[in-house]
């Protein structure tokens, strides 16, 4: 039942995501996190492992909200 209730919750949640970036305000605001973290870019800081660990980190924050809002239901 736990598990049941964990799935239908995961579900909503990614309709919630799809909802506030779906719009025209959402898509400027997902475009300006694009930029600001690092899309296609590296992330790689040439002798500084945990300022890479820092950009990668909010790289991975975008691609986590790139999959939800592309996710198939």
């Amino acid at each position: 039942m736990a598990q049941n209730n964990l799935s239908k919750e995961f579900e909503q949640l990614k309709k919630d995501y799809k909802i506030i970036f779906g719009g025209d305000e959402g898509q400027r605001a997902l475009n300006d996190l694009k930029l600001r973290f690092h899309e296609f870019s590296t992330t790689h800081q040439k002798g500084d492992a945990y300022e890479s660990a820092f950009l990668e980190g909010q790289r991975s924050v975008l691609n986590f909200i790139k999959a939800m809002i592309n996710s198939k239901p």
